[in-house]
């Protein structure tokens, strides 16, 4: 390894500030998108462009001038330029002029002898503001990119902690996250990065618990899940509870099971928050309508077999629904009253020889599906002491699971 060269890190606002670009291929390309995307005015010189350059030029985005490099006056006015020409004297001259100039320049071509690098980078959202992470390595781009990408997958995963004491005064925030149908592989990588920075996690029983098991002991978790027929914690403390921590200048991640917009109150909870001048963000789950039905090998719909489904709650009466075999029905919390359900599907139109299936504790280790008909669900969920949570599913594309192969 060479002697490493020496380098001071530094962040420029080129916003409004002319960049010049010399060279049309993809290299060039790619720096060109990033000064646009920090407000820069882009000026290219080169006899050709690549496609992307291209239609930057077409949206009238950058400034073409049609030749090549015919030295220092390409430069007038610029405050940083780039070279990327693949011909290595021009783009020493390029360098070279630019240096006299007292125009900083990065010469793409020459990673160890150029005067300014751009560093390999990536930006995180945080519910603080965006993180740019940098990494630079001296003559080593590939190195560099390695470390960006650990960091950004750190900073993304949850593995890097951004939590900080917010002081008095600050706005708080509250994010309501999907967590999924409770495994940890199946939570949003956006998920992680707000229970990274937050504060306060309010939590339900169907969340990804052990996620939660894995926050730091500086986090709060308050537990507001729900079991049948027993709700500690009714709807409207929850949204006080979370109305209360973010007005204390505090992050808070509601953490539900499935998706905060699908039968999970998410609407009413935005609501609450939003009355107050809260900010909120809502992050989609993987709702377990769909996967934990997929946990069991049964797909909602199916070319031939279903071309529509339904999700509703088995909480309340099932309202008139499609009847045929090639409309999917699933029921969310339907455990209970699944003797009620199959009698009114009967009554509505629905065939009591449609397939049927209950799918227990969707992806855990202890999952299990009973298979049966709308007619003879219930009985053999009441046999078996099928227990929530569980997910209902009824139509045609159950015949297409596992388990009702293995029965029939």
């Amino acid at each position: 390894m060479g002697d490493l060269k020496s380098a001071l890190p530094v962040v420029l606002d080129v916003a409004g500030r002319l960049v010049v670009a010399v060279g049309g291929g993809p290299v060039s390309a790619r720096r060109v998108r990033a000064f646009l995307e920090e407000g820069a005015v882009v000026r290219v010189v080169a006899p050709w462009l690549c496609e992307d350059l291209r239609d930057l030029v077409a949206a009238g985005r950058i400034d073409w001038v049609e030749r090549d490099y015919a030295g220092p006056s390409d430069l007038d006015g610029a405050w940083f330029a780039h070279t990327a020409t693949g011909e290595p004297s021009v783009d020493r001259e390029v360098a070279a002029d630019a240096e006299s100039l007292r125009v900083w320049c990065v010469d793409a071509t020459d990673s160890a002898g150029t005067t300014a690098s751009v560093t390999a980078r990536a930006d995180v959202v945080t519910p603080d503001g965006r993180v740019t992470v940098s990494a630079y390595a001296a003559g080593d781009p590939g190195l560099a990119v390695t470390v960006r990408d650990g960091v950004e997958r750190g900073l993304v995963s949850g593995a890097l902690d951004l939590r900080r004491t917010r002081t008095h005064g600050r706005t708080g925030w509250v994010a309501l996250v999907g967590g999924g149908p409770g495994t940890d592989g199946l939570l949003t990588a956006r998920g992680h990065e707000l229970l990274a920075s937050a504060d306060v996690v309010v939590v339900d029983r169907l969340a990804p618990r052990a996620v939660v098991d894995r926050l730091p002991a500086s986090v709060r978790v308050i537990d507001v899940g729900k079991t049948p027929g027993h709700h500690p914690v009714p709807q409207s403390r929850i949204n006080d509870i979370l109305v209360e921590e973010a007005r204390r200048g505090l992050g808070v991640v509601r953490l539900k099971g499935g998706d905060p917009y699908v039968l999970g109150r998410g609407g009413e909870e935005r609501e609450a928050c939003q009355a107050h001048g809260i900010p909120v963000e809502v992050v989609p789950g993987v709702t377990s309508a769909v996967s934990v039905p997929a946990a069991a090998g049964i797909p909602v719909t199916h070319r031939g077999v279903a071309r529509g489904f339904t999700v509703v709650t088995g909480h309340e009466d099932i309202p008139v629904l499609p009847v045929g075999g090639d409309h999917t029905l699933v029921l969310l919390m339907g455990v209970t009253q699944l003797g009620r359900t199959a009698e009114l599907l009967v009554e509505h139109g629905r065939s009591a020889d449609c397939p049927a299936a209950v799918v227990e504790r969707g992806y855990a280790p202890d999952q299990r599906t009973t298979v049966g008909t709308v007619g003879t669900i219930a009985k053999l969920a009441r046999e078996r002491g099928v227990q929530a949570p569980a997910v209902v599913v009824v139509g045609d594309v159950v015949r297409l699971g596992p388990d009702w192969r293995a029965a029939h």
